[in-house]
């Protein structure tokens, strides 16, 4: 059975929002809630880094340690992002100047074919909203 997704009002603005496997997230505009640009953001960097572990870990080992950073330029106007910038930042001082530009060409080619949320913000998507009735 494939995972489902839903979100569910817990207050004025605030909701929680679940996944069938059992993590949750609150979501809303309080100070202990994710917005939701806050989760296109993290989708995206999250994207990023997990297509590229595999790469890192290849070359820095099953334990490196890495922070990944995120910021968006909003339009208000248009009401959207233009623009988001993703920095992974780990020791790689260890590697010479080769293997540094092996390594971020693997990464990066690595993200270009795994990342479905850069794909998906490059691309474009449509979506359909529903509203049911239920008593």
């Amino acid at each position: 059975m494939a995972k489902q997704l839903w979100l569910e009002r817990v207050g004025n603005g605030s909701f929680v929002g679940h996944s069938s496997l059992g993590p949750t997230v609150k979501i809303g505009h309080a100070d202990d809630e994710f917005t939701p640009g806050d989760l296109l953001k993290l989708a995206l960097a999250g994207c990023n880094a997990t297509s590229s572990d595999a790469r890192f870990a290849a070359v820095l080992g099953e334990d490196y340690q890495s922070t990944i950073g995120v910021s968006g330029d909003y339009d208000k106007e248009t009401d959207r992002f233009t623009h988001m910038d993703i920095e992974i930042v780990t020791d790689l001082s260890g590697l010479s100047t080769a293997e540094l530009e092996t390594l971020e060409r693997r990464v990066r080619a690595a993200i270009e074919r795994r990342c479905t949320i850069s794909h998906t913000l490059q691309n474009g998507m449509t979506d359909n909203l529903v509203i049911t009735s239920e008593s």
